[in-house]
């Protein structure tokens, strides 16, 4: 791992994870999900015509539309039960909407079945839970490194990733502990190495920062928004924080007719 200058850390340089070398696109080896080409537009994640509604019923959003391009970082805000946690499900393949389509590089989620939906997740994306679901029973090297050892045999590799991610969130020489011994903050640093250690092409986070302190949440921020625009990844944060929206490229506010950028 490297660190700039500026303090940054550079997330490219962190231990690579073993790839085909038949492939020139980066895809891992091993469960490969074919992606197709992108959308018209060049993003990685398209959105069109989003519609929810919860039991009520009650419709939270419609006509949603949403282009995140590679390595673009995208911060969304609103009031509490707006619907954030739930358009980041939808666009995780955990949630269905009513209607409109979610694409991610290039495949419609509505496409797939959830075998398929599943094997997307654990490849292309990478998602920071607001509940965290650290893994109690395995330490937190095999925590961060599952994303990998789902796809891949290289458990040293894996291993070495995963040790060089918890470095970068502040937790060196903290791998084989277990999520008994660790602050929500920890446990939070965690599920965010967790996230980031497979080099996703989506990342998606629910209030990444909530429980951290400002030095903390600052160096997370950093090393989040490095993995989106370092990795040419597309990134997309529900916050409450204004520091933590303050990193993103673009600011949207979701409400009943969908997302409205921010402007100033």
């Amino acid at each position: 791992m490297r660190r700039e200058p500026n303090g940054r850390i550079d997330c490219t340089r962190l231990v690579p994870v073993d790839r085909d070398p038949r492939r020139g696109n980066g895809a891992l080896a091993m469960g490969e999900v074919s992606l197709g080409e992108k959308g018209g537009n060049g993003a990685l994640l398209d959105v069109r015509a989003l519609v929810k509604s919860v039991p009520g019923p009650r419709q939270l959003f419609r006509h949603l539309d949403l282009a995140v391009m590679p390595g673009e970082l995208v911060a969304i805000i609103g009031e509490s039960g707006v619907g954030k946690s739930t358009l980041l499900n939808i666009l995780a393949g955990l949630d269905d909407a009513d209607s409109g389509t979610v694409a991610v590089d290039g495949t419609v989620l509505g496409t797939l079945d959830e075998t398929a939906r599943t094997r997307l997740r654990r490849e292309r994306i990478g998602f920071v839970f607001q509940a965290f679901h650290i893994l109690p029973y395995l330490t937190l090297r095999q925590n961060v490194a599952l994303p990998l050892a789902l796809v891949s045999p290289d458990v040293r590799a894996a291993d070495a990733r995963a040790e060089a991610m918890l470095e970068a969130v502040g937790l060196a020489g903290r791998g084989s502990g277990y999520a008994r011994d660790l602050s929500g903050g920890e446990l939070q640093r965690v599920a965010i190495a967790r996230a980031l250690v497979h080099r996703p092409a989506l990342i998606l986070a629910d209030e990444p920062t909530g429980n951290l302190d400002p030095e903390t949440a600052a160096r997370v921020l950093a090393l989040f928004a490095e993995a989106v625009r370092g990795n040419g990844a597309a990134g997309v944060m529900v916050t409450h924080s204004e520091a933590s929206a303050a990193i993103a490229d673009r600011v949207l506010t979701l409400g009943a007719d969908g997302l409205v950028e921010r402007r100033g």
